[in-house]
């Protein structure tokens, strides 16, 4: 699994409607490795697999004046099932330095109302058994083509609130790591 804990938190991290906004702080003692490729994605099967529903790929943690960013905000799709127990994740693929993957996850609760959403399946690099991609190097075009050929999956609701998810094209699996700090 890419999540460290498998089982279930007892209060979940956050509690979202599909559709709003919600916030991901990331802490000012870390190392931003130059930036790279940012996902945030759901699961619905216990952390097997991942859709994609935020990216910021290339410069990662800099905005357009390459100042550094400490958090982000964006829209959940307002397509997504609703679910008591889904896991919510960051996984970033680094610019520069040790070639790593890292991934951070938190159990969510989303109130929605669809049946089903599809999405890109998480990208994974630089972790045992998938692709490696070299230090970028500043060109931040390195590995692009593994998120723009991501596979589209789709996750289902179920009855009791959860979801699975099947794969609409064949590839390899993908994987995870660690930081937000908080969500909002």
């Amino acid at each position: 699994p890419f999540c460290k804990y498998t089982t279930p938190w007892p209060t979940p991290a956050a509690r979202w409607t599909a559709g709003q906004s919600i916030t991901v702080d990331f802490g000012t003692y870390g190392s931003e490795h130059d930036g790279g490729m940012c996902e945030w994605s759901l699961s619905y099967d216990n952390g097997e697999t991942f859709v994609v529903i935020n990216r910021v790929l290339g410069r990662c943690f800099y905005d357009a004046q390459n100042n550094y960013v400490f958090n982000y905000t964006f829209a959940l799709p307002a397509n997504v099932p609703g679910s008591d127990s889904a896991i919510f994740a960051w996984s970033w693929v680094n610019a520069m330095g040790n070639r790593e993957f890292y991934m951070n996850c938190a159990d969510v609760v989303i109130e929605g109302s669809s049946e089903s959403f599809s999405g890109p399946q998480m990208t994974v690099l630089n972790y045992p058994g998938y692709p490696t991609v070299p230090e970028f190097m500043g060109n931040y075009s390195t590995g692009l083509g593994y998120y723009n050929n991501a596979p589209t999956i789709t996750v289902y609701a179920k009855a009791n609130q959860t979801a699975t998810a099947t794969m609409a094209s064949t590839t390899a699996d993908q994987p995870q790591s660690s930081p937000p700090s908080t969500m909002t």
